[in-house]
């Protein structure tokens, strides 16, 4: 038998304190992740309109830097799955468009 009758209880509360910080870290990974790749986006897409691309480009990396823009809203709500998920669609739409050049 456990000689301390709170073991159990300890143990579940350093489980879910891990949780809450795995929770923290994932929807700061998540947010920081999305504002980079929307700011690269961005970036990319001005830096596209002043060159000679087609106008299908610089459209493409910006409206991937939308969707990283949600990606980040999403993430820092704590939906980081959806957040996932959506920087990976933002970041193949930002390559798609670069295929047109």
């Amino acid at each position: 038998m456990n000689a301390h009758p709170d073991s159990d209880s300890d143990i579940q509360e350093e489980y879910d304190d891990d949780q809450v910080l795995d929770a923290r870290r994932a929807r700061w990974t998540a947010s920081g992740t999305g504002t980079m790749l929307a700011l690269a986006g961005l970036a990319a897409s001005a830096l596209r309109l002043s060159g000679a691309a087609p106008t299908l480009v610089p459209a493409a990396y910006a409206f991937g830097a939308v969707v990283c823009a949600l990606a980040a809203l999403l993430g820092s709500r704590g939906r980081t799955r959806r957040a996932l998920w959506l920087l990976i669609v933002g970041v193949m739409v930002m390559a798609l468009g670069d295929q047109f050049d």
